[in-house]
């Protein structure tokens, strides 16, 4: 019955406060709602590119470079008298391949490969030197490791590693060198163990593209068998896990696996360290947790400045309609009824406005590349009138628009990444703004006095 009593309150309230406004309905709920519904649309739209950023760096990361977890097993020649030119990799190999297989068996394991990692300079026909970090890898490598072979995006030739002088080329690395499939690269780890010759001759079977530049400019890959005869490297195991969010787990399953703790009676060597991906470029991932979050409060002021022009509204309609509230205080009306009158208001507004807003925002983050290359047409279009006109004077011609230029931007199109969570965070950020505007202006109202009000009515 109450409720009943209240919505009928309500609704006569808002009627009435419409009909006896100077000049029609206050502009004041139209514009709250706009506010709300711009800053939800804003919010939602620039967490979703930076998502689509950040999301592509971080995944180019753990997918190509440190995977989801390492295990560790120093190279055989450690504490040897022997050249490791000359060292076979067979008994390292062999102990690496057992703590791979058991690894594998891991809950929440996907894939476990081995790979080694040096430092070389390349050398191209028509260029000078460019160094790099090259990747022994197993030649099957992307059939293993799914998101591996996501992330690379092989343009020239393939990715076939499985003669020993093989190589990869990262895109911009081979542009920098002046090669192409099937052009030789002279290659020499820096550690000098490698001499110059033929044998540092090396074919380039493939081109890649991972999006993300340091790899594509400095990054190149080889058999793995090819890095351990190139350069003293330390054998690793990247493994990659179903859910990377379950690395605490995982590390503490492997560390239980027990070829990984009868490693060290191995005469090759030992596994010494696992670490997770979140060990790897932890600064680098906290700057950017920073940036979103700092991005997410700058914009969020749009909400505290709708809100507090709520909060006004409301408290100037408690001064209007301080009559009507000192009457149904006096016919038994409660504070929290009286105060749920005017929190109605905020209550429409906040879920017209975010709701609005968040379904514009998220179908604009979805459709953002297409509304980028619609905005670019239109520029354009005017640039080929201006250039027209220009053509009938002789004047220089305008050159076309890109808002995001290849030149200038590393990337082909505008990724854009929405995470449910953070769209509903998003939501009642927006609602509860408007709500808790509402709930603050209302006090004044619930502390109505019905006899000082109706005193001389």
């Amino acid at each position: 019955m109450r409720l009943g009593w209240m919505a009928f309150v309500t609704a006569r309230h808002n009627s009435r406060r419409k009909q006896s406004a100077p000049g029609g309905a206050s502009p004041a709920p139209v514009l709250a709602i706009l506010g709300i519904g711009v800053g939800v649309l804003a919010l939602t739209v620039i967490i979703a590119v930076m998502n689509g950023f950040q999301l592509g760096f971080i995944e180019s990361i753990i997918e190509i470079s440190s995977f989801h977890v390492r295990a560790e097993i120093p190279s055989i020649a450690d504490g040897a008298d022997v050249d490791p030119i000359f060292i076979e990799a067979d008994e390292q190999n062999a102990l690496m391949d057992a703590v791979a297989e058991q690894i594998r068996t891991v809950p929440g394991v996907v894939s476990a490969s081995p790979f080694r990692e040096l430092y070389a300079i390349l050398h191209g026909k028509r260029s000078g030197q460019e160094g790099a970090l090259i990747r022994g890898v197993l030649p099957n490598i992307l059939e293993q490791d799914a998101g591996m072979a996501e992330k690379l995006d092989i343009e020239r030739g393939s990715f076939d590693l499985t003669e020993p002088r093989s190589l990869v080329l990262g895109a911009e690395l081979a542009n920098r060198l002046y090669v192409r499939v099937g052009d030789t690269v002279e290659l020499a780890s820096l550690s000098g163990l490698f001499d110059a010759g033929e044998d540092s001759l090396f074919t380039v079977t493939g081109i890649f593209r991972s999006g993300f530049y340091e790899y594509d400019i400095g990054w190149g890959f080889v058999n793995i068998n090819t890095a351990a005869a190139l350069d003293e490297t330390s054998l690793m195991l990247g493994v990659k896990l179903k859910n990377r969010w379950n690395d605490a787990r995982a590390l503490q399953l492997i560390n239980d696996v027990s070829a990984v703790k009868n490693a060290a009676s191995g005469a090759a060597g030992a596994v010494v360290n696992i670490t997770s991906w979140r060990d790897y470029n932890k600064a680098f991932f906290s700057a950017l947790r920073s940036e979103k979050l700092l991005m997410f409060l700058l914009v969020g002021l749009i909400f505290i400045v709708v809100g507090l022009n709520i909060f006004q509204a409301q408290r100037r309609a408690v001064l209007e309609r301080r009559e009507e509230i000192g009457l149904l205080r006096a016919l038994g009306a409660d504070e929290l009824a009286v105060r749920l009158i005017f929190v109605w208001d905020g209550f429409v507004i906040g879920s017209i406005g975010a709701g609005v807003g968040t379904v514009l925002g998220l179908f604009l983050a979805t459709h953002i590349s297409g509304f980028f290359t619609a905005l670019e047409h239109i520029v354009n279009a005017f640039i080929s009138l201006l250039n027209l006109i220009y053509g009938l004077f002789g004047r220089s011609q305008v050159e076309e628009f890109a808002i995001f230029s290849p030149a200038i931007f590393y990337i082909k199109e505008i990724p854009a990444r929405v995470i449910p969570r953070e769209a509903v965070l998003i939501f009642l950020f927006g609602f509860l703004s408007a709500l808790a505007a509402s709930w603050f202006a209302s006090r004044r109202a619930a502390r109505t006095r019905p006899a000082e009000v109706l005193r001389y009515e």
